[in-house]
């Protein structure tokens, strides 16, 4: 059975390339504006939801289908993807010094069963007082401007962090020691998969 992933983003990409799966790469066109007083997490799990279920409509045969969708939360605002490089730089100044969390929502549609399975993950993080002049460099090479909350765990924001507590996997994008179990339950491949998993995400 063919596996889809519901997403274009280049790390959730190179998670499952690095499990060893085949899948396929559709991206959803769905409308992503939270609701009236939507938490963060209803807000990621809800759009996974319904990027797998956009997905889902455009494929009639039988398939997997994995979904995320991951937002930055600070002092209970949603940091999305900065518009600009203008934005980048008010967004991690606002994080500089202080502690925010990771909110990634995940899905898993199988079909033509119809099952629909999904959730959350949250990691916490703090980052080290930022210099302008450090803001001004790492925005200028590009790198914040397509990540939510403006910034790359895992490229160049690296050494902004001081403290965290919960799964890198998560903030990157796609929550490894909650998704891979599942996901490895739903394929019937699962000391391959957890295996794999436990090394790329080894440091939770």
């Amino acid at each position: 059975m063919k596996i889809i992933l519901a997403s274009k983003s280049p790390r959730r990409i190179d998670y499952l390339r690095a499990l060893g799966l085949t899948f396929q790469v559709q991206a959803p066109n769905i409308d992503e504006t939270p609701k009236p007083g939507e938490r963060p997490e209803s807000i990621v799990e809800r759009l996974a939801r319904e990027k797998a279920q956009a997905i889902a409509a455009l494929n009639h045969e039988a398939c997997h289908i994995l979904s995320a969708d991951t937002l930055v939360v600070f002092e209970n605002q949603v940091l999305g993807k900065p518009r600009d490089a203008e934005e980048a730089k008010l967004m991690l100044t606002q994080l500089s010094g202080k502690a925010h969390k990771v909110v990634s929502g995940w899905a898993l549609l199988t079909q033509p069963e119809n099952t629909l399975v999904s959730g959350f993950d949250t990691t916490h993080i703090c980052f080290r007082q930022l210099l302008p002049e450090e803001i001004t460099a790492y925005v200028a090479n590009g790198e914040p401007l397509d990540k939510a909350g403006a910034y790359a765990i895992q490229g160049g924001a690296a050494g902004f962090v001081t403290q965290r507590k919960g799964s890198l996997s998560n903030v990157i994008g796609l929550p490894l020691q909650t998704v891979v179990p599942i996901l490895a339950k739903t394929l019937k491949t699962p000391s391959l998969l957890l295996e794999k998993a436990f090394i790329m995400d080894k440091d939770v």
